[in-house]
């Protein structure tokens, strides 16, 4: 038994970093997207600076995803490991046999706790692209 809760913390540790990974990447979209419009002097900016948003925006969007996609293989993994018997447990973090049942990295990408936050972040973009012209 305790060889099980060792490989289950492993996996769990795992699963905790990329759950952190993506809260920093909301947290520095936020603050690029904010820093970007606050300290931004609107009279001589154009619209062609806040593009600059957008690139990083669009890039910790499908990161994000990544992080995503790669937490559901590991929770997948978690799952076989706790009905494993404990002559079965070999330490392996191989996640490629559940690539087809965890999901798509494009179905992560678009999720809906994905698409809750960064479509309405890239639409304060756009809007101030808009504004802007």
């Amino acid at each position: 038994m305790e060889e099980k809760m060792r490989h289950l913390e492993m996996i769990q540790n795992v699963i905790s970093r990329m759950a952190s990974n993506s809260f920093l990447l909301k947290g520095w979209t936020v603050t690029l997207v904010v820093g970007l419009l606050a300290f931004a002097n609107i009279e001589q900016m154009d619209s062609k600076f806040m593009f600059l948003a957008l690139i990083p925006s669009l890039f910790f969007w499908v990161l994000d995803g990544y992080f995503i996609h790669q937490g559901r293989l590991y929770v997948k993994l978690y799952e076989r490991v706790t009905t494993l018997d404990n002559e079965e447990i070999d330490f392996s973090l191989n996640t490629d046999q559940y690539k087809t049942k965890a999901g798509t990295l494009v179905e992560a990408i678009c999720s809906n706790t994905l698409l809750i936050f960064y479509l309405p972040t890239l639409s304060v973009v756009a809007a101030a692209i808009w504004y802007l012209k």
